[in-house]
């Protein structure tokens, strides 16, 4: 009976080669002999799985006919997929068994996603990341109003900042920068690992100068050989014309300073728009609440309304105006954060019952109460 190898490896047969990576790995991982949870006959049968479902042209025989017709289909001859697994690491350029081909490269992400490491691949990222200054992201409270126009913002940043002592190079002034003695100045050093595929050897940032390959030969007396100390520095931001709450604003270089000359984090700066008292804001648009007397709302007429530029301007109440009605002022709400014009204002207008009337209008309540008003 032939193997279901897409149920061995619990994928469709719609699923991509990385599908397929992603479950090998995951399954290998568990299952090999081992580990805890290994099982070696399962750990054969997703080898074996693998080799065909990874390779296009056996895959698409199998998906065709059921099996692959290759003699050299199976694991290598005499081998068990594990010891293929072993084979293949030492000898990285025949690959798996006879003709299956195996990417070292995926086995190196393999490795490193079972113990934490790789290989010198991304060396010299690693290194511009140890020496770069971390990113600092702050809160800013503006006001409603300051919307419209934009601000400036100054605050004042407890940071790494570059040491002036030393020109952030990390050495006392008029002493040598050496050569690391532990690395000869390549920044990274070899360690032998064991892991049950076996010792190998890979690189790994130098501890000694961290990475950068050479060492200050008397240490800066401020930063301690850093580069860099904590200082409080002024910075000025400018907040945007119609910027909403919860939105970031990058400021390059403005985090912390890098070590020994690396370079700078950057700064986020999340703005909190706080609550108007008379306003609230959907988008570029301003929504406001304004109460008229019953005579305004029949008779009609006009009422004086606030805006965000405070300044009031004149409405025209319709005649015969509803409790709820909501009338749109174009051109008074938040400036587009495009920068082209501005949102609208609505107006929703309530018919304000007074609590307590005078004898006099009282008085004429009834009268029109009478006239069926």
């Amino acid at each position: 009976m032939n193997k279901d190898y897409y149920q061995i490896l619990g994928v469709t047969k719609n699923a991509t080669a990385d599908d397929i990576k992603k479950a090998y790995y995951k399954l290998a991982h568990k299952y090999h002999p081992d580990k805890g949870t290994g099982d070696e006959k399962k750990f054969k049968e997703i080898n074996e799985a693998y080799q065909i479902l990874s390779n296009r042209e056996k895959r698409a025989q199998y998906d065709q006919f059921g099996r692959v017709f290759s003699a050299e289909g199976g694991p290598a001859p005499g081998g068990d997929g594990f010891s293929d697994f072993q084979w293949a690491w030492g000898n990285p350029r025949q690959g798996f068994g006879n003709n299956v081909e195996f990417d070292l490269g995926d086995l190196g992400e393999m490795v490193e996603e079972m113990f934490g490491f790789g290989g010198g691949s991304n060396s010299n990222k690693r290194k511009r990341d140890l020496k770069r200054g971390k990113d600092i992201e702050i809160a800013i409270e503006i006001n409603l109003e300051d919307t419209i126009h934009g601000i400036d913002k100054e605050i004042s940043l407890l940071k790494y900042v570059d040491c002036s002592r030393c020109d952030s190079k990390g050495a006392e002034p008029g002493t040598k920068i050496k050569e690391c003695f532990s690395c000869r100045g390549t920044g990274e050093v070899q360690q032998v690992r064991k892991t049950f595929l076996g010792s190998f050897t890979q690189w790994t940032i130098c501890p000694e100068c961290k990475g950068e390959g050479y060492r200050p030969e008397k240490p800066c007396n401020v930063c301690k050989g850093e580069g860099r100390t904590q200082n409080q520095e002024k910075i000025k931001i400018r907040i945007p014309a119609g910027i909403d709450s919860n939105q970031v604003i990058k400021i390059d270089l403005k985090g912390d300073a890098g070590r020994r000359s690396g370079k700078a984090g950057d700064l986020y700066a999340r703005i909190i728009v706080k609550k108007h008292p008379l306003f609230n804001r959907k988008g570029d648009d301003l929504y406001f609440f304004a109460q008229i007397p019953f005579s305004r709302a029949v008779l009609g007429g006009e009422v004086n309304i606030p805006t965000i530029d405070r300044k009031d301007i004149s409405l025209k109440v319709p005649q015969g105006t509803e409790s709820g009605k909501i009338l749109r002022i174009s051109d008074k709400g938040i400036t587009r954060f495009s920068g082209r014009g501005r949102g609208d204002m609505y107006v929703q207008l309530n018919i304000k019952t007074p609590d307590r009337i005078t004898r006099q209008q009282k008085e004429l309540l009834e009268k029109l109460k009478k006239e069926g008003l």
